[in-house]
């Protein structure tokens, strides 16, 4: 994710902290300063916040630690001002599995409430539930309430909340995926209307809350109807066919009048048959900026890309695409380049497929025709 900074790492997952994560230590410090508090006073309080970030944190590592046990990859943990994200490169295809990572998360905020609390008793420091709260009590009486706040919160059954898939998983133990989430988006946009008709009555928080649930309710539908739409197609069926390609000893020169002479944005790099990089769109605007049009391709492009085989289905290369790692993926076969694969190919061959669909039809694509320049 664009302006986020790495601050470490754990079981091969980095925690990155984003640019705007900043706004609310600014704030906290405000709202101190607005209240004559004390520097002492206001330390505390910036602590207590980044408390609070950990807490979140170590929630995001629960989901991310459990995927790890079938298989998945956490790409990485950031964290926003609305809290942490963990980007899995999927979600479990089993719904018992989706619905432990899915657990997983709030569950080591209930063991960290649960330490806080027996640390409060034994210290005979607890006080009554009623008078629990983040604005007073002590340090320590205010991170385990957030923590119980924390497990309130991403249990309602709403995506993008934990409480979503679990009621998805739950729901696919019964009927289709697909459908599943289509019942739990649904019933995730009615709570969002509920909240946003209380926030116009009560508290205006309640609308940006209501907002952000309808949004995830949304994707999550979407993309979930993408995967299945998706399934059982081979990549070489949406794939562009029609490219040029880069030598890695090619001016930027080369590439400019590719991109102004055609539709194509990125460019594999290709020495002695191998795909060793792909220059894309940005970079060559970096390296046009920085080092001028007669600078090499070998300069601007990246390499150690990923890539996919032309039979590969497209439901597998949509994860790989979203990673943000590159835009444009090279398709291989038989170890030779034969198409690039795009998200703008992936919703073009869903679009007509869907128009063909609806007239009766059936989309019948030819077998590719391989055609390179370079």
């Amino acid at each position: 994710m664009k302006w986020s900074w790495k601050i470490g790492s754990y079981a091969g997952i980095g925690v990155y902290i984003h640019a705007t994560f900043l706004l609310i230590i600014l704030f906290v410090i405000f709202q101190h300063w607005a209240l004559g508090n004390s520097i002492a006073e206001t330390a505390l309080g910036v602590l207590f916040t980044l408390a609070i970030f950990l807490c979140v944190v170590l929630h995001e590592f629960g989901h991310a630690l459990t995927a790890k046990r079938y298989g998945i990859r956490t790409r990485d943990i950031t964290l926003l001002p609305i809290g942490g994200v963990a980007r899995l490169e999927r979600m479990p295809d089993q719904p018992m599995q989706e619905l432990l990572v899915a657990l997983a998360g709030p569950a080591v905020n209930v063991v960290l409430a649960f330490l806080l609390f027996i640390g409060l008793a034994a210290t005979d420091n607890l006080v009554a539930p009623e008078t629990m709260g983040v604005a007073h009590g002590s340090f320590f009486e205010r991170l385990l309430f957030v923590n119980l706040f924390l497990v309130a919160f991403n249990m309602i059954p709403a995506f993008p909340m934990d409480g979503g898939r679990v009621l998805r998983a739950l729901l696919a133990t019964r009927m289709e995926y697909t459908r599943a989430t289509s019942v739990a988006a649904a019933l995730g946009q009615g709570i969002a209307l509920v909240f946003g008709l209380l926030g116009i009555i009560w508290n205006p928080m309640l609308i940006f809350i209501a907002f952000f649930v309808w949004i995830g309710a949304q994707q999550e539908a979407s993309m979930t109807q993408m995967r299945s739409s998706l399934g059982g197609i081979p990549v070489s069926r949406a794939m562009l066919t029609d490219f040029r390609t880069l030598s890695p000893a090619d001016t930027l020169d080369r590439a400019i009048a590719y991109v102004i002479g055609g539709f194509q944005q990125d460019f594999p790099v290709v020495e002695n048959d191998q795909v060793v990089g792909i220059l894309l769109r940005s970079d060559l605007m970096m390296a046009l900026t920085q080092h001028g049009h007669s600078s090499l391709v070998s300069d601007a492009m990246k390499r150690g890309i990923p890539t996919i085989d032309s039979s590969d289905m497209l439901e597998t290369a949509v994860p790989v695409l979203q990673s943000g790692t590159c835009r444009s993926l090279p398709v291989m076969h038989g170890g030779k380049l034969v198409g690039l694969l795009t998200m703008e190919n992936i919703g073009e061959f869903i679009m007509i497929q869907s128009a063909v669909a609806k007239a009766g039809g059936r989309l019948a694509v030819p077998a590719p025709s391989f055609s390179t320049q370079h």
